[in-house]
């Protein structure tokens, strides 16, 4: 199985997860361009994906579904009240809706030869999910655009080897940065976004001795280096003695151009 992000960051995301020829995305927050640009740098194209992976309606993860949809016959799944969101949006006119499919927290479905499991996180969205996806006992979690995370986060992305994690922002840099102090109170809430130390606390928790690729992703622009986001986790990491024996990768995906895959 391989993770494969293309986007990932405040400003789009899009994750490919699935084999050589056949997978799914999950979200579309970049320009259909892009998306095919980035399939294509692993020789796959639009064509070769069996389902698309909504985990909530904002715009920097639903930003080209429409013009997707009106091209590709692609399935669709996500929340009730997320495709409800979206198909009222107004962006989806000649899209067929019979494209879109209800999928309910903590109950897998079958795609592309995987089970995928939605589950719920805490976000300032109508209904949002996180998705993992297993196949031949091999496990990917892809897991962004949480305001916190709780033994239920952790039943379901534990035993996962590779990871897609988000590390959003740097506390310090929000609190002094230029954003108004309603959207720093809200990318801080319960319902907002995982820290850089947010998001190593929650990585600590996760590590196994099958654990080998973690990515950190959905990086702020503003609020967030690359380079901070992974030393703050690499040190913290670097605290416990599981994390040194393991041997595993820690990368940060990139923002506008694909990150290069891990297989597991």
């Amino acid at each position: 199985m391989n993770l494969y992000s293309i986007a990932s960051g405040s400003s789009g995301n899009c994750i490919y997860v699935g084999e050589n020829n056949r997978g799914v995305l999950v979200d579309t927050g970049v320009s259909m361009k892009r998306i095919r640009e980035g399939l294509c740098q692993v020789n796959m194209d639009l064509t070769d994906i069996d389902g698309i992976f909504i985990t909530h309606e904002h715009s920097d993860h639903i930003s080209s579904l429409g013009p997707i949809l009106r091209k590709y016959a692609i399935p669709v799944f996500s929340t009730e009240k997320t495709v409800e969101k979206i198909l009222q949006s107004g962006k989806m006119q000649n899209v067929d809706s019979d494209l879109f499919q209800v999928v309910r927290p903590d109950c897998s479905i079958t795609v592309a030869d995987m089970k995928v499991t939605p589950f719920s996180i805490s976000h300032d969205a109508v209904d949002p999910v996180c998705y993992t996806m297993e196949r031949n006992g091999k496990k990917i979690a892809v897991a962004t655009d949480m305001g916190t995370y709780s033994d239920y986060t952790i039943s379901h992305l534990k035993d996962s080897e590779a990871l897609l994690l988000e590390a959003n922002h740097d506390i310090n840099m929000l609190q002094v940065g230029h954003y108004p102090y309603s959207l720093k109170l809200r990318i801080l809430s319960d319902r907002g976004h995982l820290s850089n130390d947010c998001s190593a606390r929650l990585i600590g928790k996760l590590i196994h001795d099958k654990l080998q690729h973690v990515l950190l992703g959905h990086l702020s622009q503003e609020n967030n280096y690359p380079q901070l986001a992974y030393s703050t986790v690499k040190y913290e990491l670097e605290q416990q003695t599981e994390w040194n024996e393991l041997g595993a990768t820690l990368v940060v995906a990139k923002r506008s151009q694909p990150t290069c895959v891990v297989t597991i």
